[in-house]
């Protein structure tokens, strides 16, 4: 279930600390384990890596693929390894959504690399890219990648837990599992969850429902009733002012019906609407 975004720049050892992942949680009995891999995904679709990162449309749809074919293999008994580039925070922000969604825990593993790291690898793409067009990545292109990587940061909470480890440091697996399998999942987003099953009728019951109630109401005010009309289906009493006319009382009950559609906290039961409703507008009506 749970998710590992891996993050860095091209040549960084993002593959192999995803290789080292995937042999520490088999081994530990946390499989099966998936490897979504950005360079697989780009060889699979034909490009070259260097117009995979050059060609917006190419590269959209690597980002596309990628973050599709994670969140499908995302379960409740498997762990999945995002390696890619991923160096735009507001993807990022995206998987981290979806993996709420999904009720999955989720860390992000930096690859991180110092400026002499960076300008020692740039020599080497210099002196393959001199030899060899095929499509390889160039200087020009890393430099880009350089400029445009948005580096993840600890205080941005779709990037947490972070862990940054540099090219010669040793990855500190041990915290990594305690991140992803010691911790609670956060909630979904109320607008990610889909709106709770409910009989076909429900919503023509709760239209039926609220206008009897508003029609209770109007027929006490007929016979000067001025005080809280008792509505018998709710068990409490439609405390409302006695000035209400029934367009307001409509509007309010507009006003309901709307919230009850958009909102998935709202029960779906149809015998708890009517003291739903009336605690709606005993609230909503105080004091007009």
């Amino acid at each position: 279930m749970p998710l590992v975004v891996i993050t860095g720049l091209p040549g960084s050892g993002k593959t192999s600390r995803a290789k080292e992942l995937e042999k520490y949680f088999t081994e530990h009995g946390k499989g099966p384990v998936h490897v979504v891999s950005e360079s697989e995904c780009i060889a699979r679709a034909g490009y070259g890596v260097k117009e995979s990162f050059t060609d917006t449309a190419k590269e959209k749809q690597i980002r596309a693929a990628l973050k599709s074919e994670a969140m499908k293999l995302l379960s409740k008994t498997t762990l999945v390894i995002l390696d890619g580039t991923n160096y735009i925070k507001g993807y990022r922000y995206e998987i981290f959504c979806a993996s709420k969604n999904a009720r999955t825990t989720q860390c992000t593993l930096h690859c991180a690399m110092t400026i002499e790291q960076r300008q020692q690898l740039r020599g080497l793409i210099a002196g393959q890219s001199a030899s060899d067009s095929s499509g390889m990545l160039d200087c020009e292109t890393f430099d880009a990648l350089c400029l445009r990587y948005e580096e993840p940061q600890g205080s941005n909470r779709w990037d947490r837990p972070l862990f940054t480890v540099y090219a010669d440091e040793q990855l500190n697996l041990n915290q990594i599992e305690s991140a992803l399998y010691e911790q609670a999942p956060l909630p979904p987003n109320l607008a990610t969850q889909n709106m709770p099953l409910s009989a076909t009728n429900f919503l023509f019951e709760l239209d039926k429902t609220t206008q009897t109630i508003i029609d209770q109401i109007a027929s006490a005010r007929k016979i000067g009733l001025q005080g809280p009309v008792e509505i018998p289906q709710a068990g409490i009493r439609a405390d409302v002012p006695p000035n209400m006319s029934v367009a307001q009382l409509n509007r309010h009950r507009r006003q309901f019906l709307n919230y009850v559609k958009m909102h998935t906290n709202v029960s779906s039961d149809i015998t708890k609407i009517p003291a739903i409703f009336v605690q709606f507008l005993n609230t909503n009506t105080n004091g007009v």
